[in-house]
Formats: C-alpha cells, structure tokens, sequence
C-alpha cells in the first residue's frame, strides 16, 4: 500500500510539473517504475496508459482556459503518433536504457539553449491573464521542422516517454507563448500514448504490467492536470522558459550521472544548475548594471 501511495503522490507531481512545463510526466515516471525494477518496455506502457487519462484531463483543462491552438495540435499529433510506433516498435526488440545516454545529452543541449535565449528579457504576445476562449489562438510563427520535431518527440515517447522536452522546447524557441505551447503539446500527447500503448500491447501484451501501479499513477495525475492548467495561464514566458530550461539540465544530468556512473563529484554538478539559473534570471538586470556603470565612468 505505501509503494502505492508513493506512485500516486509521484502521478500527482509529475503531472504537475507536466501541465505546467510541457514535459516532465514521463521521464519521472519512468525512472520511478525502472527503479521498482520493471522492465522498458512495461514502465513505457505503464506510463502511456496513465499519460492517455492525464493527457484527457489536462487537454480538457487547458482547452477550458484557452490554451490550446488547434492548428498546432493537428501538426503534432499525426506524425507524432507515426514517431510513436517507431519508438515502440525499437523498444520491444531493443533495451531502451542503451540509448538514453544521447538522448540525455542531447536534451541538455536544449535546456542549454533555452537558458541562454531566456536569460535576455523576453516581451510577451499576449497577456497571459487575459480572458481565455476555446478559439483563441497562438500567434504566428516560422513552423518549418515542426513535423520532423513532432515525428523525434514520438520516437522518444515510445521509448522512454520523453514528449514534451522534445517538442515543448522547439515550440518555445520558436516564439510560441509558453500557455500554447505547453497546452497544445499536452493535447497531441493523448494521441503519442494512445499509440504507443496500441503498438506495445500489440507487441508484448499485457507482460510486466501491474494494474495497481496504473491506476495509482492515473489517480494522482488526474487530480493534479486542472490545477497545472489554471498555473500555466499566470506564468510570464521568461519564468516559464528559465523553468523548463532548469527541469532538463537537472534531469538529464542524473540521468547521465546513474547511467554512466559519476562519482561523487556529481553532487557539484546537481548543486551549479540552480546557481546557473539564477544567474541567468538576473542576466537583464546585471547587464544593465554593467551599461549604466559604463556610461557613468564614460560621462
């Protein structure tokens, strides 16, 4: 029972830190399940089917409080879907733990990315607290790539349940506001984890799965989807930005620290992130100290 009460209590946070980031659900999920000693393939389909319920009452959630551009979910969710049965389809004939590695460098390469482009003062397109309606949609913006980018976040969906660091940072670097981006990439998930629990199923069965653990993880991410999505509407983007930037470059360091077994030094590189951070947070203002210090040693 209180292996249980620790999967709902985990459901609960990862779907909020989900709602509100755009990413996060699966990757601590995951690595909860892979920790009880369950096998990829059936932590992937644990997490999929509880994704498929989260992802019903987050895509609900958001389209309630306006944050949803159906022209971007319909981008994302078809060749996410094909992505998914990729990544499936590899993790039921190969151990998904031998790729995580590069996909962990390769998603502090963004949350590198990210800190950088929202440590400069970043000017919203819309207010985020303005009233909210199902039609409303996210401004225009450069969508080249998006399908390769949506097709990638499938792939790795089906294999370790990373959607949203995928997809989310793409969207955010391409100017999109956070509440769209992360409320559209929330909705096109429902259809990712629909398939690739379909193909994992189709492939493996039901082998490895524990209905417990399911619905424990359904519970405590159901009740926290309403609440993530009301959050997000009252985040300024560069917050949001610097956030999610943060959530990769900490995950994805323990990821590569368990994976390849880093001493304790490890421990150094947890601690700097929150320290990179904030220093990125306090970039504008530094700066502008810096320029007014010039132009008072110049005058």
């Amino acid at each position: 029972m209180n292996e249980l009460i620790v999967v709902a209590l985990a459901g609960f946070f990862a779907s909020m830190v989900d709602g509100a980031l755009g990413m996060g659900f699966g990757p601590t999920s995951s690595s909860i399940l892979l920790s009880q000693g369950i096998s990829p393939a059936a932590a992937s389909a644990t997490v999929n089917l509880a994704k498929i319920a989260t992802g019903l009452a987050s895509g609900v959630s958001h389209w309630r409080f306006g944050n949803i551009d159906r022209r971007i979910v319909l981008k994302l969710a078809i060749p996410g879907a094909v992505g998914a049965l990729v990544g499936t389809t590899v993790l039921a004939n190969v151990d998904g733990d031998q790729i995580r590695p590069f996909l962990a460098v390769l998603l502090m390469l963004v949350g590198v990315r990210i800190l950088f482009r929202f440590s400069r003062a970043v000017t919203a397109n819309r207010d985020f607290r303005e009233a909210a309606e199902p039609d409303i949609r996210a401004p225009e913006f450069n969508e080249s790539g998006l399908e390769i980018v949506a097709t990638a976040g499938g792939v790795t969906n089906g294999l370790v349940g990373a959607w949203g660091p995928v997809v989310t940072p793409f969207l955010l670097h391409r100017g999109v506001p956070p509440r769209f981006a992360i409320g559209s990439v929330n909705t096109a998930e429902v259809a990712v984890a629909v398939v690739s629990v379909g193909s994992l199923f189709a492939s493996l069965g039901g082998e490895g799965l524990n209905l417990g653990v399911v619905l424990a993880m359904l519970v405590g991410g159901v009740l926290a989807a309403p609440l993530a999505a009301y959050v997000v509407r009252f985040f300024p983007p560069r917050i949001m930005g610097l956030a999610v930037a943060g959530l990769l470059l900490l995950t994805q360091s323990r990821e590569l620290a368990n994976t390849l077994d880093f001493p304790f030094s490890r421990w150094l590189v947890y601690s700097s992130i929150p320290c990179v951070v904030i220093l990125a947070a306090f970039r504008p203002r530094i700066e502008r100290a810096w320029r007014l210090r010039r132009e008072a040693m110049s005058a």
